[in-house]
């Protein structure tokens, strides 16, 4: 890979690259509207996408173009030669040739899976940030957290700032020491406060009051704090108070405890498909609170931990739509179904996509009721392009 990208114009900038189980995308998507709102010209890579590919990459917010897109594949593909690419390490190629071509002045980046060995990892980040350490993706990145940890680890860099979130294992720290990157570990190197105001931030240069950010969730002040904890370590990249609290009133990304507006029963798009995740979706879910009852329209990979997932759910969750999903490595509802019954809940019903099981839902929901759509990228994508197709295009996706 590393031989393919150096046959093509480099980057040139600054890189942040940021990693872990959850959180990373929210994190990313924090840095960029921090250093747009500055003046910044960004590049964000994110993966994966929701509804549109282009949602994936990303200058100065706004996605890349059909037409950008197809020439930057196009000469990827030339200076391949003989070397095969997955779909990732191709798109990965074309997110960086974008940024270089456009002369970005900070390319942020999210890493795919793992760490170590993504293709995201040979580029040599300025700054790098490992936000959280979960047992996801075992067949591939280790049987613990331990392991897990050291895999995700492998973005550091020797000598240069390693950002360590506050839910990680052990052996990322221990990377970072071997590796001889300059840790800056969560809840040591610093820290953050729910000030009941706002996000109170304290750094290596002091503390900050700050706005909330508009994406829900507790957790999402320790995935602020990752944000801030990095554009502090990059000093080459000035930046203001002004600039951090506006741009993180700024930062839009779907999926993530979206509420989407409209009357009638309140709905909640949310990618949690992981234990992890599935925990701080409960949490959330608990501190918006409704006064009626909450009904969960549910599709998943089968390489998921979904019978984890619904156990840390079910006593959320009032009733369960549960749709199959149209994917190489997609479950069927009959398997959620079995998945839901192990942990002593019964389905209200089995759909054969998505879409059926939303409309399902809200056809049984009530004014006073919620509806939460979780457990893919691709059930919450698949609502957000039903609703697109509704208005005509538009919409949906990644909103920054």
């Amino acid at each position: 890979m590393r031989g393919v990208y150096e046959r093509m114009p480099q980057l040139s900038c600054p890189v942040i690259t940021i990693g872990g189980t959850n959180g990373k995308g929210s994190t990313a998507a924090m840095l960029e509207s921090i250093y747009r709102v500055a003046g910044y010209r960004t590049g964000a890579y994110f993966s994966p996408h929701l509804v549109r590919y282009n949602e994936r990459v990303q200058l100065n917010g706004e996605e890349a173009t059909d037409d950008a897109l197809c020439a930057a594949f196009a000469e990827v593909e030339e200076a391949r030669g003989d070397v095969p690419l997955t779909y990732f390490e191709f798109g990965t190629l074309v997110a960086f040739l974008l940024f270089s071509r456009a002369h970005v002045d900070v390319a942020i980046l999210e890493v795919g899976l793992g760490g170590r060995l993504d293709v995201v990892n040979i580029v040599d980040a300025d700054v790098s940030v490992v936000v959280s350490v979960g047992t996801d993706h075992k067949d591939l990145l280790g049987p613990d957290r331990e392991t897990i940890g050291r895999e995700k680890a492998g973005i550091f860099r020797a000598g240069r700032p390693a950002i360590i979130g506050f839910d990680v294992s052990e052996s990322v720290v221990q990377e970072a020491r071997r590796l001889g990157a300059q840790a800056r570990i969560g809840g040591r190197d610093f820290r953050y406060e729910d000030s009941g105001s706002g996000l109170r931030f304290t750094g290596v240069r002091g503390t900050l009051d700050l706005p909330y950010p508009p994406l829900r969730g507790g957790y999402q002040l320790a995935n602020a704090s990752c944000a801030l904890a990095a554009a502090e370590a990059l000093p080459a990249l000035a930046l203001t108070a002004r600039d951090l609290r506006e741009g993180l009133q700024a930062v839009r990304l779907a999926g993530r405890f979206q509420t989407l507006p409209g009357t009638g029963a309140r709905v909640v798009l949310d990618v949690a498909h992981n234990r992890e995740a599935a925990q701080a979706l409960a949490r959330t879910l608990g501190e918006q609170g409704v006064s009626g009852r909450t009904l969960a329209v549910v599709g998943m990979l089968r390489d998921k931990p979904v019978a984890e997932v619904f156990e840390v759910l079910r006593g959320s969750i009032d009733a369960w739509f549960l749709a199959s999903l149209d994917d190489a490595r997609g479950a069927d509802a009959a398997f959620l179904d079995d998945a839901l019954q192990s942990v002593g809940v019964v389905a209200e019903g089995l759909y054969d996509d998505p879409v059926s099981a939303y409309e399902a839902a809200l056809e049984c929901a009530g004014p006073d009721d919620r509806v939460v759509v979780f457990g893919s990228f691709k059930t919450v994508g698949a609502i957000l392009a039903s609703r697109d197709d509704r208005r005509g295009g538009g919409g949906g996706g990644r909103v920054v």
